[in-house]
């Protein structure tokens, strides 16, 4: 008998928690069949990511690894599909920490008719299924506010809203409870729609637990010609910070200009729900080493 190499014992030490992962999982998959929704799988390897100005999505010969499926689950509503989601491998360049690695896992979900806030609610619902937690809604300019003392717009203004969210903000949020931080300023959509009757914010939320952001989401935007502008001017800010070119997504956009109905969807990182529902303080904790 060869003694147990370094990583085998590793393995071993993870085993408990990796069973939990497990565990978590199923009952996540459970609950989407339960209420009516679609597994699907859609590629790894794409050939256009969408462009996003803080996120790298690594090469892969000729095409690149996905940063997320959602561009390609969004075409399938385009094509009809009404309540879909998906579990599977996501990737980010250069990302690597605590709370990060370059592959984790996604769950991503998408539903016809619905905003948001219906959106919210189904969130808190599921987490609530496997962490019981109360809930807290703040919207972004109340947290700034609340902990900084400056409105999301001065924050913004004075070029000091990613570094305020991430030292003032995102370490207060989700204590003892599920927060979910409400309506981003218009600057920050990303792929959501802005709010009808107030074009300044976005109907977006991100969700915190312990400090911890855990699932984005929103109203998905579904005009093409608004989306191809943003993803022009997400494309000129990689280019200032030197971020790669990536192929326009032409095959989303055509989906988009056939038409997208009315929908809300959400991602959400299963790595970081198993980090809470474990009690683990380093993603590492529940993922196989790498």
């Amino acid at each position: 008998m060869y003694p147990k190499p370094d990583h085998l014992q590793r393995l071993s030490e993870l085993q408990a928690r990796l069973v939990q992962r497990a565990g978590l999982f199923s009952h996540v998959r459970r609950y989407f069949d339960e209420h009516g929704f679609i597994h699907v799988e859609t590629p790894v390897r794409i050939a256009a990511p969408a462009p996003e100005e803080f996120i790298e999505a690594p090469r892969s010969g000729n095409r690149f690894l996905r940063c997320s499926p959602e561009l390609e689950m969004k075409r399938l509503v385009c094509a009809g599909f009404e309540k879909i989601y998906q579990i599977g491998p996501c990737f980010r360049q250069d990302e690597f920490g605590s709370r990060h690695r370059e592959e984790f896992t996604m769950l991503e979900w998408y539903e016809t008719g619905a905003d948001y806030l219906d959106l919210l609610d189904f969130t808190a619902s599921m987490v609530r299924s496997v962490i019981p937690l109360p809930v807290e809604k703040i919207t972004v300019n109340e947290a700034y506010l609340k902990y900084t003392g400056l409105t999301a717009a001065q924050a913004s203004e004075k070029d000091i809203f990613d570094e305020l969210m991430v030292e003032k903000i995102e370490p207060e949020l989700g204590r003892g409870c599920m927060t979910f931080l409400l309506d981003y300023p218009a600057s920050r959509a990303s792929l959501a729609r802005l709010k009808p009757g107030d074009a300044s914010v976005a109907e977006r939320w991100e969700l915190y637990i312990n400090g911890l952001e855990l699932a984005n989401a929103y109203s998905e935007l579904t005009d093409a010609a608004v989306q191809r502008h943003r993803f022009a001017l997400e494309c000129k800010a990689r280019a200032v910070s030197g971020m790669a070119a990536y192929p326009e997504p032409v095959e989303f956009l055509e989906a988009l200009e056939c038409g997208m109905p009315e929908c809300a969807g959400c991602a959400l990182g299963l790595d970081r729900l198993a980090m809470i529902l474990t009690d683990a303080s380093d993603i590492a904790q529940i993922t196989f080493p790498n």
